[in-house]
């Protein structure tokens, strides 16, 4: 990964991950759990005709694979992909500042296993509430086929359970919603190189040095362990990243608002009559999205920016006054090349967007 020293015991950090994965979890049953699998299994095809039909967007990776995992299994996967997000800023750190050039090495040793302790605990409590995941830095790196997408079992249960959900219903929802993500970023050619690079340039900004950042992922963990989000204020990046970063921040911000919107407005859409009880289950998850997790959540709250928008509202609300104003082939030149993709300005003014693109100055209701 790199040779910079090791600010944090990533071993470790999957160890506690998954005690905290373990905790609160559903029991399932091997009945339950296998026609989990047999539906995902079946709905996944269906979810991507659905998403095909309703967007346009065909991937380019071939047929997607359900693939139904426990939280301590996402929380295996999403170690490598958190690692892979602050790789950038992890290296920063250690060759600005190392730990073994600031504490004695007893010291700096214990203060990995805390960092890995730390940040276990906030993957574990993140892999307790994610659905379904489309994991594109895992494709990225070679790690898993591009086809695969991924649900959380236990947790899928547990919310049909709670709230009385018919399964069928809300498992096609949830794969309509995860394929649509697919489907952005195997469909649109550019779209993966793209945004990993604007991620990437996000990240590489921050120059910490190790004692601020891992002050931030101690300070995320007290927040777990009371039971607060940890990322309600400022993520890990809040605290440490310098104002220039702030023009790729909101790049980042208004291509996740998009891709989040469009997710919502397909996944409401594309299936209205097999999916009678959508507005129940969008109803319901609105009321827990500011835990949610997913991979453009994930880096979100990495980057502290989720708690300072409505990113999901507004990017359903861009989608649909577009294809008010010039129908579903207007909304699709944002596919076109990375310069027709909204700013956030845009984003929340559609009449930006439609004016620059659509060569149309009117007033969005």
């Amino acid at each position: 990964m790199s040779s910079a020293p090791e600010l944090v015991d990533w071993v470790l950090a999957e160890r506690v991950a998954r005690r905290v994965a373990a905790r609160g979890a559903p029991r399932i049953d091997p009945r339950s759990y296998q026609r989990l699998v047999d539906d995902f299994a079946e709905l996944t095809p269906i979810a991507e005709e659905l998403v095909e039909a309703s967007t346009g967007l065909r991937s380019a990776a071939g047929p997607a694979r359900a693939e139904v995992t426990d939280r301590g299994e996402w929380s295996h996967a999403n170690i490598g992909s958190f690692r892979r997000l602050l790789r950038p800023i992890l290296d920063r750190a250690a060759t600005k500042a190392g730990v073994s050039r600031i504490l004695p090495p007893p010291m700096a040793v214990a203060a990995r296993l805390a960092a890995g302790t730390e940040l276990g605990a906030v993957l574990g409590w993140m892999s307790t509430r994610v659905l379904g995941q489309y994991d594109l830095f895992r494709a990225e790196d070679g790690e898993a086929p591009g086809d695969a997408v991924y649900y959380v079992g236990p947790n899928v249960i547990a919310l049909e359970r709670r709230h009385g959900f018919p399964p069928r219903e809300f498992r096609l929802w949830i794969a309509v919603h995860e394929l649509t993500h697919r489907a952005q970023f195997t469909g649109v050619a550019w779209m993966r190189g793209y945004f990993l690079d604007l991620v990437d340039q996000g990240l590489s900004l921050a120059a910490p040095d190790a004692k601020q950042l891992m002050a931030a992922i101690a300070r995320m963990a007290g927040d777990v362990r009371a039971r607060r989000n940890p990322f309600a204020d400022a993520g890990i990046l809040g605290a440490i990243a310098p104002p220039e970063q702030l023009a790729t921040m909101r790049q980042i911000q208004a291509l996740m608002s998009l891709l989040e919107g469009h997710g919502d407005v397909t996944m409401n859409r594309a299936a209205t009559e097999r999916i009678p009880e959508a507005a129940r289950f969008a109803r319901t998850l609105q009321e827990r999205r500011d835990s949610a997790g997913g991979l453009t959540k994930v880096i979100q709250q990495m980057l502290g920016i989720d708690a300072k928008m409505k990113q999901y509202k507004e990017g359903e609300e861009f989608v649909e006054a577009v294809e008010r104003a010039g129908g579903p082939e207007l909304f699709a030149r944002v596919w076109e090349e990375p310069g027709h993709l909204p700013s956030l300005d845009e984003v929340r003014d559609p009449a930006l967007w439609l004016s620059r693109l659509g060569g149309r100055r009117l007033e969005i209701a």
